[in-house]
Order: C-alpha cells, then sequence, then structure tokens
C-alpha cells in the first residue's frame, strides 16, 4: 500500500459517529478522548473531532448528471468490498445522496461510485474501478 493519509474532520456527536464508523462501516478504532476518535478507515487514519459548529452541509457540482457534494472523502475499495459495503448499507437502510451505482460506463475511469451522510452530515464517497489502472487516467 501506498503511504496512508490523514484527514481531521468535524462531527456533531462522538457516540453516533463511532457507531457509524465502527459497527457501520467496519473501521476499527485508535486513540481517543472525549474531544475526538481516530478510525482505521480502510488503511488510512481519519479523526472525527467534536466540534458541532464546524459542522455543515457541503454544496454541489454536476458530474455525469449526478449532484456531487463538493466537500467530501472516501476510499476506493476493490469491487467485490465495494459490493458488500453497498449491499450493507442498503439493509440498513442508508439515505443515499447519490446510489450505488456505475459512472461514465465504457469510457475512460468507468467506476462504481455511492455517496451518503455520516450522522454529522459529513458527505462521504466510496468507489471501486474494475480496472484500476483507471483511477488516475485522463
Amino acid at each position: 500500500m501506498n503511504n496512508p493519509f490523514h484527514l481531521a474532520f468535524p462531527v456533531s456527536n462522538l457516540v453516533d459517529t463511532r457507531k457509524f464508523y465502527e459497527d457501520l462501516l467496519g473501521c476499527s478504532v485508535g486513540r481517543s478522548s472525549e474531544r475526538w476518535i481516530d478510525f482505521n478507515f480502510y488503511g488510512h487514519q481519519i479523526s472525527a473531532h467534536l466540534k458541532p459548529d464546524e459542522v455543515k452541509l457541503a454544496r454541489t457540482n454536476e458530474v455525469d448528471g449526478d449532484q456531487v457534494p463538493v466537500r467530501h472523502f472516501g476510499a476506493i475499495l476493490d469491487m467485490e468490498t465495494w459490493e458488500g459495503l453497498a449491499d450493507r448499507l442498503k439493509v440498513a437502510n442508508i439515505d443515499f445522496i447519490i446510489e450505488p451505482h456505475v459512472r461514465f460506463k465504457g469510457e475512460v475511469g468507468e467506476q462504481a461510485t455511492m455517496f451518503f451522510l455520516d450522522p454529522s452530515g459529513n458527505a462521504l464517497e466510496f468507489k471501486a474501478f474494475k480496472d484500476k489502472s483507471q483511477i488516475f487516467a485522463s
């Protein structure tokens, strides 16, 4: 794996955040305090910081006919893991911003994608490429 990234982001409630990332997304918990929690987010470190006044919905831009939240983060998964996560989220009745589907079909960069919000309204995107060499294709 390449070097993992670190991302810190605001949340409005640590209990709900922990339940969402640990129980639903399957992220293990690292260090934590009464003000923040570190998660292993598919090999990367993300830190949820309790800061309710910083939480706000992102504006959107159109991408391939979808209104994509401009401020979002996520992970690129292998297709089998992506499909399993999509199924798990559907069973959990997650309200998708953008339902799981394949974008750019038959084009350079064809990818499976889905968008949804965490309990604080942070937008997440998970995607997968049939051909990983297409991740940075132009």
